[in-house]
């Protein structure tokens, strides 16, 4: 015996919300073959039941044979198929209700809306708007929270806000989509600014609304406010929930407060996964603490939770930084173990790795492997390209990139840039340049003319660089003039040198390096009294000379070396061979510049002090430690004299690379055994 049609029903419901797909089919065909009268209301909620279990086709049959519908049946079909992502049938469904005559309820527009929304279709979102206008619906909270959320969706930010603040009542998720909306369009000031309204208007807090306040802490690296969140987490007892720990974690550590980062991390098992662990990870990278970083990699295996292409990316990134050879190549066979080494994100970096650590056929080799590299792999070989001084094979490259429709950016034309500066090729670099806007719409940025002021510059072109810098539409930054100065030094021109010393001293007043390079413009000069009146201002200021120094790997050891570095305990060997070295390079042509050493030395005495530097230094003591042929890479706090290094290539019997930082920017000299 069946039950009543309101018993029948509810169990229905009951299989729709468990996902009881075999009972509900069961159920339907007993009742068939009862011959139970299937009213419309039972059908309805059989319509629901299949939808809902993802048997939308089901629900379609049924539909078809239905020979009464009414606004329920229509709105159920259009759920469904909007539920089971067939957003054609779902826009298609409610154009024959409306043919019906049956006027679309708040359900039926929210899912047509977010049809629009995975179509892509803006236009047909605009009429549904117009038609909730017409009908008196737009007002509805189901409706306006989904038309918003189409319009930031959509990237309309000005009527996603219109339609927010026309609506009547909003509750906590209308609130946590505008949040969301501000926060992914990159404005998360007003994010929390929306955050802050909510607040106030006495809006219940969840954890879905405070991980999105997070995320956009995260972005502005704004921990102050961030904590002001985690307090509210602790008041509320939301901790221990997987999603806001994960918010928590990246907050701090995209705010470079990794101490509160550890904790949160540390404090609850449960939000030791994948996401914070990444998190961070990439927290402790960006604080070079790369340390702590592969430490916490390691741990992941005890924990047992597995890295992604995220967490490897992140790592590579840095060993490319650090020029972290070994660790690179470990994190790549590890990569392939778990068949992560083809994902782009990771083929992008190891490119990027293996250019910077000095392999440039293990560079290329990776990307030839990625099936359709896109702009950011081709960016990163041209990148390497670049650091190499391979500015001829950095353009065809770029040739080669654009043949197959890849479309340059940016980025793509500082590599570019640099690649020419580095090979000499003045003419294809100012092509580049130019071609820029008039040919591929990018507007040169100050890096782009920071370096052409670099390619003349290095050409000898100081008249052309200066000219050039007076037609800029905007000043030149610290590392245009910085560069300016360092050719006015190389080339001796005093006068363009006072004037790129002077505008660096007033971007960087505290910029050391611009008063050396003015005191060795005047020492080339053997202008001796502005030297000492330069080294007084230097003695009499704040300002410092940081210390250069310079370290290698051997082995599991890092070996760290000064100017004139005796303590080491091979320091004998060391230095023998280095004056072997002084002698070849000597014999190969090359005259040490020792015009900006103190003129009250002797001439021997300059040629100690120049070729006593740390980076030689380290580089004797690896050719003296290191099997013959392997790589070796030298790596320095400051920037790296090409005058101390550029000559000594020809001479080495290993392939050398020697790694400075100045300020952000890496600088990188490649020698390379004759």
């Amino acid at each position: 015996m069946f039950k009543d049609s309101t018993s029948l029903a509810q169990t229905i419901q009951t299989y729709a919300r468990t996902k009881q797909l075999h009972r509900g089919k069961e159920l339907h065909a007993q009742l068939l073959r009862n011959e139970y009268p299937l009213c419309i209301f039972l059908a309805n909620h059989l319509l629901n039941m299949y939808s809902k279990c993802g048997e939308v086709d089901y629900a379609l049959k049924l539909f078809d044979t239905m020979r009464q519908r009414n606004l329920v049946s229509w709105t159920a079909m259009i759920t469904g198929f909007s539920q089971n992502l067939r957003f054609s049938e779902t826009l298609e469904t409610f154009s024959q209700m409306r043919v019906a005559g049956e006027k679309p309820t708040q359900f039926a527009f929210a899912s047509v809306i977010r049809a629009c929304v995975f179509l892509g279709s803006i236009e047909i979102g605009r009429m549904m708007h117009s038609l909730t206008l017409k009908l008196g619906l737009a007002c509805e909270l189901f409706v306006g929270s989904n038309l918003a959320d189409m319009y930031w969706k959509c990237g309309v930010t000005v009527d996603a806000c219109k339609v927010f603040e026309e609506m009547p009542f909003k509750d906590a998720v209308s609130w946590t989509s505008m949040i969301d909306g501000y926060a992914k369009s990159g404005d998360s000031e007003a994010a929390l600014l929306t955050y802050k309204r909510m607040i106030v208007d006495g809006i219940v807090i969840d954890q879905h609304v405070l991980c999105t306040a997070l995320n956009a802490c995260s972005a502005l690296k704004d921990c102050k406010f961030g904590k002001c969140l985690h307090s509210t987490v602790l008041k509320l007892g939301l901790q221990t929930e997987v999603s806001v720990g994960n918010a928590l974690t990246d907050m701090y550590a995209k705010a470079g407060d990794m101490e509160s980062a550890s904790d949160v991390f540390r404090i609850d098992s449960e939000c030791r996964n994948i996401v914070s662990s990444t998190s961070l990870i990439n927290g402790y990278v960006e604080m070079d603490e790369i340390e702590k970083a592969f430490s916490l990699f390691v741990d992941l295996h005890s924990w047992g939770v597995e890295p992604n292409e995220f967490t490897f990316s992140s790592l590579i990134k840095a060993c490319a930084n650090q020029a972290a050879l070994d660790q690179g190549i470990q994190l790549h066979a590890q990569a392939i173990k778990l068949n992560l080494d083809r994902h782009p994100f990771i083929s992008t970096v190891l490119v990027d790795m293996y250019g910077k650590c000095g392999l440039l056929d293990d560079s290329t080799q990776v990307f030839h492997e990625i099936a359709n590299p896109n702009e950011v792999a081709w960016n990163s070989l041209l990148g390497v390209l670049a650091l190499h001084g391979l500015g001829k094979e950095a353009s065809e490259t770029f040739s080669r990139m654009v043949q197959r429709g890849v479309k340059p950016n940016a980025i793509t034309f500082i590599s570019l840039l640099i690649g020419c500066s580095h090979a000499g090729l003045v003419k294809d670099g100012l092509n580049y340049f130019y071609s820029m806007e008039k040919t591929y719409g990018i507007v040169p940025r100050d890096e782009h003319y920071s370096c052409v002021i670099d390619l003349l510059g290095r050409a000898g072109r100081l008249k052309e660089a200066e000219e050039f810098i007076n037609s800029m539409p905007i000043q030149p930054n610290a590392f245009g003039w910085c560069s300016f100065l360092g050719a006015c030094r190389i080339h001796g021109d005093k006068e363009r040198g006072k004037l790129a010393a002077e505008k660096l001293m007033q971007l960087e007043p505290e910029n050391i390096g611009a008063h050396i390079l003015l005191s060795n413009i005047y020492a080339k000069e053997q202008q001796w009294e502005d030297v000492r009146s330069v080294r007084k201002m230097l003695r009499d200021g704040t300002m410092k000379k940081l210390p250069g120094y310079s370290w290698v790997d051997v082995g599991n050891k890092t070996h760290i070396f000064g100017a004139e570095d005796w303590s080491h305990p091979q320091k004998k060997e060391i230095y023998e061979k280095l004056d072997t070295l002084l002698d070849q390079i000597k014999k190969a042509g090359y005259d040490p510049q020792t015009d900006s050493i103190p003129h009250d030395m002797d001439d021997n005495e300059k040629e100690k002090v120049l070729h006593h530097h740390s980076e030689r230094i380290a580089i004797a003591f690896a050719l003296i430690s290191m099997p013959a042929g392997k790589p070796i890479i030298v790596k320095k706090n400051i920037r790296v004299g090409s005058v101390h290094v550029e000559i000594t290539g020809s001479v080495l019997e290993a392939e050398a690379l020697v790694k400075g930082f100045t300020g952000q920017k890496p600088e990188l000299q490649k020698l390379t055994a004759g």
